[in-house]
């Protein structure tokens, strides 16, 4: 294996976590379909299949580095949600952790002079800040509705951001 095994097991859980993430917003996009925000609820779907896709390509980090990948199970996503905002405010609040995650990894990276991982997980730390930049945005918009066909209105373009 050419990464430690503590690294290893550092990466697999990040996976877990990527997983988790997809299921997330899978729930997410449903409680959007629920409340018949269908634009919401596209944006979220497609989030939730960029999160499968973070989850392969640790995973096949893990391969191409010598180590095995362990599927886990995933802890039950909240899946009844009360407001839009309520749903966003959660998805930036899942991102904040996952950007703490990734940083550790990051750091664990740089402590153990693993390069390999360090130059790999970069890429990851980079998605982060796009990602809690754009739900931020998104919960930005929304706090600046004031009506139900404000948020309507608003749809387009949460599913085009």
């Amino acid at each position: 294996m050419m990464i430690s095994e503590k690294m290893a097991a550092r990466l697999n859980d990040q996976v877990k976590h990527e997983f988790f993430s997809f299921w997330a917003y899978l729930a997410m996009a449903y409680s959007f379909e629920t409340m018949g925000l269908k634009g919401f609820a596209r944006r979220f779907y497609k989030q939730a299949e960029e999160e499968k896709g973070h989850a392969t390509k640790i995973a096949k980090y893990l391969v191409d580095q010598g180590a095995s990948v362990k599927l886990t199970a995933l802890d039950q996503p909240k899946v009844t949600y009360s407001s839009a905002q309520e749903i966003i405010e959660a998805a930036l609040e899942h991102e904040k952790k996952i950007t703490k995650l990734i940083g550790e990894i990051a750091s664990q990276a740089v402590a153990e002079g693993d390069h390999a991982t360090h130059s790999f997980i970069e890429w990851f730390v980079d998605e982060q800040v796009e990602e809690v930049s754009t739900v931020s945005e998104i919960l930005g918009w929304i706090k600046m509705t004031n009506s139900p066909g404000q948020l309507l209105m608003l749809e387009g373009r949460v599913e085009n951001s």
